[in-house]
């Protein structure tokens, strides 16, 4: 049984957070550690939920090869994510890029770089030579809904340019 591999911490724990427990709560201390499954060495991840006290667990299969942590956030290396697609990432740099606090230089720029990262991500979906996500970028429903609300937002000059723009930005606050 192949797992969804999730390619870093960062990664997994931001999949984690965007995926809550059936009463809606995303507050669950995880735990984790490296288990095997089906004969498949995977990371488990599991801890009861604060709210409800539902014991959750979530498992992923491990990258081929470790990435290394370059700076806060690495999601991943230059393969695109398994467990969130490119509509998915867009959601999360629209909505991290919506709450900067500008009056804590340091949790904006904390949040400018989640916001880059995020795009970048994204752009990770462009196949070399092509210049939007193609279609089989999109497999959830939140990425899919939000491609369908403007899929130009998913054209490969439009990506890089909205990912330079939270650089710059992450960069006054440096």
């Amino acid at each position: 049984m192949a797992f969804a591999v999730a390619r870093t911490r960062d990664e997994a724990h931001l999949y984690l957070d965007l995926n809550p427990c059936a009463c809606g709560s995303t507050d669950t201390t995880w735990r984790n550690g490296l288990v095997e499954v089906e004969g498949e060495l995977v990371n488990r991840y599991f801890g009861p939920c604060e709210e409800c006290g539902t014991p959750r667990e979530f498992v992923f299969g491990l990258p081929e090869r470790p990435v290394l942590p370059a700076g806060f956030p690495t999601f991943g290396g230059p393969e695109p994510s398994e467990l969130l697609d490119a509509g998915e990432w867009l959601w999360v740099a629209d909505l991290t890029a919506s709450d900067v606090p500008v009056a804590d230089r340091a949790e904006a720029l904390r949040t400018l770089r989640i916001a880059a990262a995020a795009v970048e991500e994204v752009v990770k979906f462009v196949p070399a030579g092509a210049d939007a996500v193609p279609d089989d970028g999109f497999w959830s429903e939140r990425g899919q809904g939000v491609r369908a609300a403007e899929p130009g937002r998913f054209q490969l000059d439009r990506l890089l340019v909205v990912r330079d723009t939270y650089q710059a930005l992450a960069g006054e606050y440096a």
